[in-house]
């Protein structure tokens, strides 16, 4: 028996999950500072059934209120914005309430505005290179949808869309969240279509991290429990997703809510300590280049990311860790409980193939790439994502990837 490898875990956010939560939001900005920031998307919480509560809770503990709306993925020139907008607010403490890009702008802005310093001093490979020292502004993360998991990363993601595009991260621990808060109703209402992308993501999070060459035995536990949450939540969730989850009246739909925002907590905290794979490789220069939401890249992918690399392992390394894991994770979504590692690799790819096809996930074309974009995408994926990759894939491997999905 071999002893259990080195490993070491950064700072996490104190975290508080359950149904109901949001209801402790404003004691616990309170117990950060007199003046808050509240950072969301461009419409859908202010709109909502939680923002008067929330306000009327801060007014009522003493807190003030700025506002910033982020309407799509947060660009270099919308964080530079707010932070020169709001020097000398006397903001104390900055609060990302949605989906990722809400929360990456949430952590982006609390990072610069002591300092007022502009996002592409910091940015990996893109920016100029200036190390990031702080302060920072503690930040409080309340996650809308089930995806991501930066309520649990030091990573902000900043992007420019377009032909010389970016999608690169203002990277470091003082930009890990103070507080993650994760509501399972706030969940309520998200579009099928929403709520599928996020899925993906969430697990392919969880799939790359369990066979990530980064993996340890903390976060394989984590990255274990979560995707057994997937597997009982995902599609009950779903099934009760857009209008027919206000109410909130289906035991079913609401349990499915619960473990997949517990799900996507999880990948968030593995990804942060083990990397992920081709998957997330791809995600990167795709998302820069095309109009192509994040959770779409993970759910398109996915199948033919994790066939190509099934395929490669067999041919250069069939007796290392990564195959077997894949097995188990096919046994585990098929709900069996011990099978053979061949036949775990086969039920993994059917079931895997039929999310895609369930779910509808676009192709790539839909978002218009084409056969000649695949030369500058394969070029643009060789980031951090594909280092811990548990092999190592061929242009031409990855180019296959994205044929595939043409």
């Amino acid at each position: 028996m071999q002893p259990l490898p080195a490993f070491a875990l950064s700072r996490l956010p104190r975290i508080v999950f359950g149904e109901g939560s949001l209801a402790r939001l404003p004691a616990e900005i309170a117990a950060l500072g007199r003046r808050v920031l509240i950072v969301t998307g461009a419409r859908s919480f202010q709109g909502g059934p939680h923002w008067r509560p929330l306000m009327d809770g801060l007014a009522a503990a003493g807190v003030g209120v700025e506002t910033l709306a982020v309407p799509g993925e947060p660009e270099p020139a919308l964080v530079d914005g707010a932070v020169a907008a709001l020097q000398g607010a006397g903001i104390a403490v900055v609060v990302g309430i949605g989906g990722g890009s809400a929360l990456d702008a949430a952590k982006a802005v609390a990072g610069l505005l002591p300092t007022g310093a502009k996002v592409l001093d910091h940015l990996e490979i893109v920016g100029r290179g200036l190390p990031y020292h702080g302060p920072a502004l503690p930040v409080v993360a309340v996650p809308t949808t089930a995806g991501t998991g930066c309520e649990a990363t030091r990573n902000a993601v900043i992007s420019s869309i377009g032909t010389d595009g970016f999608k690169r991260s203002f990277r470091h621990d003082l930009l890990m969240p103070a507080l993650a808060l994760v509501d399972p109703l706030l969940l309520e209402g998200c579009p099928r279509a929403v709520m599928a992308a996020n899925g993906m993501d969430a697990f392919t999070q969880l799939l790359e991290s369990y066979t990530s060459t980064g993996a340890n035995p903390v976060t394989d536990a984590l990255a274990w429990a979560g995707m057994e949450a997937v597997a009982q939540g995902f599609f009950a969730a779903l099934n009760g997703s857009g209008e027919a989850a206000l109410d909130g009246n289906d035991d079913e739909a609401r349990s499915g809510r619960s473990r997949m925002a517990f799900a996507a907590l999880a990948s968030g905290i593995c990804l942060a300590h083990t990397g992920l794979g081709a998957v997330h490789g791809l995600a990167s220069p795709l998302g820069a280049f095309f109009p192509i939401p994040h959770g779409v890249v993970c759910g398109t992918l996915l199948a033919e990311a994790t066939r190509a690399n099934v395929e490669a392992l067999f041919e250069r390394d069939p007796f290392g860790p990564a195959l077997p894991r894949y097995a188990k994770v096919g046994a585990l979504l098929m709900g069996h409980a011990r099978v053979c590692s061949g036949d775990g690799l086969l039920m993994l790819d059917d079931t895997l193939e039929r999310w895609v096809e369930d779910l509808e996930m676009p192709r790539l074309s839909a978002f218009g790439m084409t056969a000649a974009d695949i030369p500058r995408v394969v070029a643009a994926s060789g980031g951090n994502s594909m280092k811990t990759n548990p092999v190592v894939l061929t242009d031409d491997e990855i180019a296959g990837i994205l044929a595939a999905r043409l």
